[in-house]
């Protein structure tokens, strides 16, 4: 795991590791704090259950100590981790503290907490299931996340105060736990969400299935190709073996053959094939939108399938194709779209007279 240290001061508050900054007008506070995940105890990767989390508090939260603000759980994708999207030492395609204060300064976005979990694991990717191998992840998210940011920041404690959204793998995370949890989360944002058909987990070329089997260490899985990292990242979540070492998962292919029952347990793991079993579920949620780059494929075409899904099924949603691709416009989407999207549907304290 990356161990992802800008240690600028030290905190005393309990379970805290560093921040960034202190609040400046317009600026927002960043944390890094480490939560202990219970429901990831054991896990046969060998991750460890404390799980580093970046956490964002606006700019108000220090000067108004009676004030309790709405929180987003935002999930980042594979190979992805919280100090990539957090950090400002680290290059990458969006800086989500600097989005949030931009968006603040605009007048686009209301002043809520927003807080990522890092999921980088020994696959380089949890995708936010449960199994023995990967660990439980929905549950970590779910409970252990959430209880611990309830107790230790002033948030509303309640799903209509709650959001959660995430980018690729973790568009995915938040589709599949929002779906399954109203009670923890009222509003949903995915944004260009990978792995959400059937289709879209297929094995791949016999070429490609020959390099998994070539496989044999941790450290041949990290110097592999990108489909290679993404297959085994998704067996030790979706189809985990306890009985057969060391990675503790069944590959989609075994000595040069498909792997029918395999191919089953990564389909049934695709949003797309579970959702009429929680229609009701994703009735009960407050607002829903998702969106993906036109030329994000296959990604644009099961966005595409997903408001055809919930259209035929009555459930209101805010959907969009833009020009783009996977990564060229997040932070815009960001600060634009899904900022917006949760300063209006979420919960926020009322006005004092």
């Amino acid at each position: 795991m990356r161990s992802g240290c800008w240690v600028v001061a030290w905190l005393a508050l309990a379970g805290c590791v560093f921040a960034q900054t202190s609040p400046t007008a317009g600026h927002g506070t960043l944390l890094r704090v480490k939560v202990h995940g219970g429901t990831l105890e054991g896990n046969l990767d060998g991750d460890s259950p404390d799980r580093d989390v970046s956490i964002y508090l606006p700019p108000s939260y220090s000067a108004e100590k009676h004030r309790r603000y709405p929180v987003v759980y935002v999930l980042h994708g594979f190979t992805d981790d919280d100090e990539a999207w957090n950090s400002p030492a680290t290059p990458h395609f969006i800086k989500l503290p600097a989005v949030m204060d931009a968006a603040l300064a605009k007048g686009d976005a209301r002043e809520m907490i927003l807080v990522m979990p890092n999921a980088y694991t020994r696959f380089q990717g949890s995708m936010y299931s449960r199994s023995v191998t990967v660990g439980d992840w929905e549950g970590f998210i779910t409970s252990d996340l959430v209880s611990w940011v309830d107790r230790h920041y002033r948030t509303i404690p309640t799903a209509a105060s709650r959001g959660l959204a995430g980018h690729s793998m973790g568009g995915y995370g938040t589709m599949r736990i929002g779906m399954k949890h109203p009670e923890v989360f009222s509003s949903i944002y995915l944004l260009s969400p990978c792995c959400m058909s059937a289709s879209a987990l297929a094995r791949g070329s016999p070429q490609a299935m020959a390099k998994l089997e070539a496989i044999r260490t941790v450290e041949d899985v990290q110097k592999g190709d990108f489909l290679t990292k993404a297959v085994f990242a998704s067996a030790a979540a979706w189809s985990p073996n306890p009985k057969n070492p060391p990675f503790f998962l069944d590959l989609p292919v075994k000595d040069g053959q498909p792997q029918p029952q395999v191919d089953a347990k990564f389909a049934a793991n695709a949003p797309l094939a579970m959702i009429d079993q929680y229609i009701p579920e994703l009735k009960r949620l407050h607002a829903i939108a998702f969106d993906a780059g036109s030329r994000d494929e296959p990604i644009a075409s099961t966005v595409r399938q997903l408001d055809r899904i919930l259209t035929a099924y009555g459930i209101p949603h805010e959907f969009q194709i833009y020009e783009g691709n996977h990564i060229d416009h997040i932070a815009e989407r960001v600060g634009t779209k899904m900022l917006p999207f949760f300063s209006k549907n979420l919960a926020f304290p009322r006005a004092r007279r």
